[in-house]
């Protein structure tokens, strides 16, 4: 098979094609980053979203980023509050927020909302997290605030257990566990109340506004999931890291089965993240393996989640030799292309394995080519 019968332009007929192409229409289409801060792919991204938005009927974004700072943006698409330099330092993590990408998709997504009647919403669908982690003191006091008595404490309780935010969100714990206070007597309470809060929640339900349910189901997970992730960052074992990876993409694959509630939407993070098979990394003198979260979030919703996986050819001084995968991909006519990856296979016989000069750059792996559903190529990219 020609490697041009497995590809067309990446263009709004190319997606549509794509999206018809499936076995179902997804709840969740999951754009992968083979790197981040790549601006050519951003802006891809946000060409793709807007003919979803416009042809598909998509009305939901979701990306790699803090899922409770995500409350900002979506409070800015959704009503105008605050000021698009605001939103974009306040709203976003990782310094995503700093990316010119991601700053006109929210100004286009405010524009579309002010001038149509169903509005577009924003999703962070990262926890709170770096290497380390925040405070669980917004996730807790937030859903304190939204339940009824009785409840497990006082706020004063509360406040008390959580003492200063810095002593939670402490940097030198990615590197020193003894630093965490994760396993303290005060953490372990915390993990209680957050669960007897997680339950009454349950019970009240039927009093919250549908807003107010939304909300307080994110401040449980999220308290619940920080308090596991802090737990596993006062671990000393060697299964620390893997376990911490594994508790992190859990949280992100929670935050994605809320979203698939209001799909369909475009799911935008790293190809590591949003892939249906365990994800690998290295990390010291150790590899990482752990499930990933679209491997999580596929086994729930089956057909109804689709993965785009990206890669990237020329980057910098970086070429992909031409028996790589993206090699072969770099003889396509076209500079950005949407290659069905199911064709892909039967077109590129035992390609190489590509070893990539960045670090931060994680080449398509040839060996599982059938776990993804297509590629959006780019073949030259600014890194």
């Amino acid at each position: 098979m020609d490697i041009k019968d497995t590809a067309r332009p990446l263009d709004g007929a190319g997606v549509s094609a794509f999206l018809r192409s499936l076995p179902a229409e997804p709840l969740l289409l999951g754009l992968g980053e083979a790197r981040h801060f790549v601006d050519e792919l951003g802006e891809v991204r946000n060409e793709v979203f807007r003919h979803l938005v416009e042809h598909e009927g998509y009305r939901s974004f979701a990306i790699e980023s803090d899922c409770l700072m995500g409350l900002v943006v979506d409070d800015y698409v959704r009503t105008g509050a605050g000021s698009l330099d605001e939103v974009m330092e306040r709203g976003f993590s990782h310094g995503f927020g700093a990316s010119p990408a991601n700053r006109e998709l929210v100004r286009w997504m405010r524009a579309y909302n002010e001038e149509h009647d169903e509005k577009l919403r924003f999703f962070g669908f990262d926890g709170p997290l770096e290497y380390w982690a925040a405070s669980p003191r917004q996730a807790l006091t937030a859903l304190h605030a939204l339940l009824d008595g009785p409840l497990p404490c006082s706020p004063e309780t509360l406040d008390e257990l959580l003492g200063p935010d810095d002593r939670w969100s402490d940097e030198a714990t990615a590197r020193d566990p003894a630093r965490s206070i994760g396993r303290s007597a005060e953490a372990r309470r915390l993990r209680l109340i957050a669960d007897d809060m997680v339950a009454l929640l349950a019970t009240q339900v039927p009093r919250l506004s549908a807003e107010d349910r939304e909300r307080a189901a994110l401040y449980g997970r999220t308290a619940v999931g920080l308090l596991r992730y802090h737990h596993w960052m006062a671990d000393a074992s060697p299964a620390r890291w893997t376990r911490l990876s594994a508790q992190r993409d859990a949280m992100m694959a929670a935050n994605l089965r809320a979203v698939a509630g209001h799909g369909p939407a475009l799911v935008f993070g790293h190809n590591l993240h949003l892939q249906r098979n365990k994800s690998a990394m290295p990390f010291g003198d150790q590899t990482l393996e752990w499930w990933s979260a679209g491997a999580i979030t596929g086994a729930h919703l089956g057909d109804r989640y689709a993965f785009l996986a990206s890669a990237l050819g020329t980057t910098g001084d970086d070429t992909p030799p031409p028996d790589t995968v993206e090699g072969v991909l770099s003889t396509l006519p076209w500079d950005r292309a949407l290659v069905d990856a199911r064709r892909l296979v039967h077109a590129v016989t035992e390609p190489t394995p590509r070893v990539s000069e960045d670090f931060r750059y994680f080449p398509l792996d040839p060996a599982r080519l059938d776990t993804i559903d297509g590629v959006v190529f780019l073949k030259r990219a600014l890194v």
